[in-house]
């Protein structure tokens, strides 16, 4: 007689031979084989080609994007860079028309006018060699060469200071993925990661130098950031290009807006000490 027998006069005669734990060994099962199905997904499984029209010259072409939902966020850096499994999505941000040279990040893509059109073919579309992108996915080379030809464009259109400053800040995010993985994969190329430092750097600065002037000038929301995001991202900037009256400033900001969540004011106290820290230091 097994455990469950008599249940029968209870109407559940059908359940009296069931296995106690056989349900929790299938689940078991199916975890493991839902893990074993995950690690073998790569960064080409979650990347498909996207058609897009260009507004430059409307030919008809495909940009290689990201899943929606297939990376899982294992963190955010200080200056609100996400960081994913599997994938870097930044890599995939710029989309670049393979005829005429324009290039802008996604947000931008559709926003030009006839006047940008016109300087974008007289000193862009004129001269410009796009290369071939013909592997599955971008490589950090590759994604760095279509965020220098978006932020060319955005120069040559005379974009907004927000987008000039959103794409250099992009494309530092993207250039320290690309130092992290060089140090991930075990044959860290010292020379590279230094020079690719030294980028992020320069395009850290430019990127505050543009927000600020963003803030002074422009409506929220700026780039999809409300105001309390826009300071609390100047205050990370400031630090790093040591305008510590600036970031001190912004952090003040962002702790006393209401409108600014508990995860946010975190951050911003977090900054704050690293304020004081870097002070303690300059002293």
């Amino acid at each position: 007689m097994g455990l469950l027998s008599g249940l029968g006069g209870l109407g559940l005669g059908g359940l009296e031979n069931m296995d106690i734990f056989e349900d929790e060994e299938k689940e078991k099962e199916n975890l493991k084989a839902k893990a074993a199905a995950a690690a073998q997904i790569g960064e080409k499984d979650i990347v498909f080609d996207r058609t897009y029209t260009c507004p430059v010259c409307e030919l008809s072409f495909t940009s290689k994007t990201v899943k929606s939902g297939k990376a899982k966020l294992i963190g955010t850096d200080m200056d609100l860079r996400a960081k994913y499994d599997i994938i870097d999505p930044g890599k995939y941000d710029v989309v670049l028309c393979p005829q005429c040279g324009y290039a802008a990040l996604t947000r931008f893509f559709d926003k030009v006018t006839q006047v940008q059109i016109k300087l974008i073919r007289e000193k862009i579309s004129s001269t410009v060699q796009i290369p071939e992108y013909n592997d599955p996915i971008y490589t950090y080379k590759e994604a760095l060469e279509r965020y220098k030809l978006a932020l060319v464009n955005a120069v040559v259109k005379k974009a907004k200071a927000s987008e000039k400053a959103y794409i250099c800040l992009k494309t530092a995010w993207v250039t320290r993925g690309y130092r992290e993985s060089i140090k991930a994969e075990g044959t860290s190329d010292e020379k590279l990661a230094a020079q690719l430092e030294k980028q992020e750097d320069e395009l850290l600065q430019n990127a505050y130098k543009g927000f600020v002037e963003a803030r002074q000038n422009e409506s929220f929301p700026i780039c999809g950031m409300d105001e309390v995001t826009v300071d609390y991202l100047l205050a990370v900037l400031a630090v790093k290009a040591k305008k510590y009256d600036v970031a001190s400033r912004m952090i003040a900001s962002v702790l006393a807006s209401s409108a600014a969540n508990p995860r946010m004011k975190d951050k911003a106290r977090d900054l704050k000490e690293q304020v004081l820290v870097e002070l303690k230091k300059n002293k």
